[in-house]
């Protein structure tokens, strides 16, 4: 009966996303209806000490990433920057390649620390007017961008700001430069066969004689290639978050040490705050680089940004909200689930798995599907486990970094089911249905899973971290 109810409140949450209801409102009456059905004494309780807590601490650590990340992204929008980009990259590849330059202009945009859902807004009206000129049918746009910005370039490559990069950083002590070469393996594995897949619909769709499509809905208006800053210019913050990122990453520990503490200056006797550097350090470090980033673009673009900077602040800051607060009532909702007695039946299943990278990859993968949220799942999962996942590493001898980067690709993976909030605003904003579109989104995301387990065999076979 444990295991039911568990069951019942995952579930029930995953049927409202899909119903596209606020997981901030129904993520707490999921998890509460759980405690009242196992213990009706404990509702209050758990929902203030455990709910809350859980989900202000995720806001504390994490908010300010999710808005500078918003903040930098609508301002590389604002400035023109996208479409310079977006220009260049098909000038290079050439536009009879829509397909590999799409998935190029949104892995560059996302590793350059845009929020995935800026880079759907910003890069479909381009995908569009790719795929008409080489007429392709336009239901395979949501699969292209999925796999430029919803996988490799979000958990895969080393030093990606990108929150399902930076969430492991607080558990296991590493920074966001994890495994590099796992990583790396990973992400060349996943865009090789992402875009052999993709190719291969585009054969069988000019084979059967299917065009662009016609009555088709939210068709943006064709691109005015007006006067562009030249790419290296556009170029230039993405970059400088990347290098920032990386600088930030490996002086502010030698800076500050194991630990920062401060006395408040306050009335009365205030103990000090400590804080343990190797924890924060990465947050802080993507932090800083977001910032750098954002002063470089209003350096570089004060004029076009000026007069729509305070309407596209207000937008970026309340898209960091939602974000931001969706993700941590789901780790609310995963705090109180994990601590029923429901849950331990689930976790002693996937604690019967022998190999603890394959455990650790099943269990974050199993909870981001099951929430439709990558980095939902992933504070879930490791919330709730990653003592455990630490003492495995320490026994198999595993380094902490491998157990990082496993864990952030898995999020990726199964996360993208039909309730993911990405994938309905993805196809929201392309016009399109579940039916013509989801079977691309979901064939990047099988590749993607694939991807996880490549790396953990490439790791047990060389050793390489």
């Amino acid at each position: 009966m444990a295991f039911v109810i568990v069951l019942a409140a995952l579930c029930f949450l995953m049927l409202a996303a899909y119903r596209g209801h606020s997981v901030i409102l129904f993520a707490p009456l999921a998890a509460l209806g759980a405690v009242l059905l196992t213990d009706p004494a404990l509702v209050a309780p758990m929902f203030t000490g455990l709910f809350m807590e859980k989900m202000v601490g995720f806001l504390k650590l994490y908010f300010p990433v999710f808005m500078l990340g918003a903040l930098f992204g609508k301002l590389i929008e604002l400035s023109g920057f996208s479409k310079a980009i977006v220009a260049a990259t098909i000038g290079v590849v050439g536009r009879s390649r829509a397909i590999l330059s799409i998935v190029l202009v949104c892995a560059l945009l996302t590793y350059g620390g845009v929020s995935l859902f800026v880079v759907v807004f910003a890069v479909y009206p381009f995908a569009a007017e790719l795929f008409r000129a080489s007429d392709i049918p336009k239901r395979l746009i949501p699969g292209t961008i999925a796999l430029g910005a919803f996988t490799f370039t979000m958990d895969s490559l080393p030093g990606t700001p990108q929150i399902q990069n930076i969430i492991p950083t607080a558990f296991f002590g590493t920074n966001a430069w994890a495994a590099p070469w796992l990583g790396t393996l990973g992400a060349v594995f996943i865009l090789v066969a992402g875009l052999a897949y993709l190719e291969s619909r585009r054969r069988q769709a000019a084979h059967a004689g299917e065009g662009y499509g016609n009555d088709l809905v939210n068709e943006p208006a064709p691109f005015e290639h007006g006067r562009l800053v030249h790419p290296l210019l556009a170029l230039a913050p993405l970059v400088l978050v990347g290098v920032a990122n990386k600088l930030l990453t490996d002086a502010l520990p030698k800076w500050y040490g194991s630990t920062a503490s401060f006395a408040p200056s306050v009335v009365g006797k205030s103990a000090p705050v400590t804080q343990e550097v190797a924890k924060i350090a990465a947050i802080w470090a993507v932090e800083g680089a977001l910032l750098l980033g954002i002063l470089c673009v209003l350096a570089f673009a004060w004029r076009p940004v000026r007069e729509r900077f305070a309407e596209g602040s207000k937008a970026a800051v309340g898209g960091a909200l939602l974000a931001s607060m969706n993700t941590a009532s789901e780790y609310g909702f995963g705090a109180v689930i994990a601590a029923l007695p429901g849950f331990k039946l689930v976790a002693d299943a996937l604690h019967a798995i022998p190999n603890p990278l394959v455990n650790e990859a099943v269990t974050v993968t199993t909870l981001a599907g099951i929430t439709g949220s990558a980095s939902g799942g992933l504070g879930i999962a490791l919330g709730a486990m990653a003592d455990t996942f630490i003492a495995n590493a320490h026994a198999a001898g595993i380094p902490l970094e491998v157990f990082h980067r496993v864990a952030a690709m898995a999020s990726g993976g199964m996360d993208t089911l039909p309730h993911n909030g990405a994938v309905i605003t993805l196809l929201a904003v392309t016009g399109l249905t579940h039916r013509q579109a989801y079977r691309d989104i979901f064939a990047v995301t099988v590749v993607k899973t694939l991807a996880v387990f490549v790396v953990i065999a490439a790791h047990a076979l060389t050793g390489l971290v």
